[in-house]
């Protein structure tokens, strides 16, 4: 029986929402070089995945936070798969932009979000967190108590756990970095010779360049 993480990969890799080019970098907007490039929108375009993903992390949300009250998801990546989990679960939405927005309201946070409400945080991809985390800090800043967050996928970097532990926000994610590459690596989508190079990415992504 396929575990969940290893169930995932297969379909980010399946639709190209994740692609590997160990030998050909990508270019991320940080100016990282970076063997690896994901983009879970893509999962939107593809309704059985996409309902998939839906109900993973809805199921996830009821198990691990029963009493939770508003989905909220962190904008613009999450914000719809967060509105398909809230609706799924019959329960209130609200979005969090990342900086407030420049007039009318000028809301950070999208919706009806009340003081004191249980909020479980919703994330299309995990990379150093920070975005992540500020998404979260608006919401406590709100009156709010932040669950936890969910996500569908995290390259587990280490600089991202240790920012999660210090604003104590619990962080489950449907598949990690380490799963993708044993399913790229079980489909000869790369080969045992990639692995390093890819495990050295993630130990020091902001400062890696590859040998070509």
């Amino acid at each position: 029986m396929k575990t969940l993480e290893k169930s995932v990969a297969e379909k980010l890799l399946k639709i190209k929402a994740i692609k590997l080019q160990p030998n050909n970098p990508f270019t991320w907007a940080s100016g990282w070089k970076s063997p690896i490039y994901c983009d879970n929108r893509k999962t939107l375009s593809y309704p059985q995945i996409r309902s998939f993903i839906k109900i993973e992390l809805a199921r996830l949300v009821l198990e691990m936070y029963p009493d939770v009250e508003v989905i909220a998801g962190v904008a613009t990546g999450a914000i719809a798969q967060g509105a398909l989990i809230a609706d799924a679960l019959g329960l209130p939405f609200v979005y969090v932009r990342p900086t407030p927005k420049g007039h009318g309201l000028e809301n950070m946070i999208e919706g009806d979000l009340r003081p004191k409400q249980k909020v479980v945080v919703v994330e299309d991809l995990i990379s150093t967190g920070g975005s992540s985390l500020k998404a979260c800090e608006a919401i406590r800043n709100d009156g709010s108590e932040v669950l936890g967050m969910l996500a569908i996928f995290t390259y587990g970097f280490p600089v991202a756990e240790q920012k999660f532990k210090q604003a104590k926000v619990k962080l489950t994610t449907l598949c990690s970095y380490d799963a993708v590459l044993a399913e790229a690596l079980a489909t000869n989508y790369i080969s045992v010779d990639d692995i390093e190079t890819l495990q050295e990415w993630r130990t020091n992504p902001s400062e890696w360049k590859t040998e070509l």
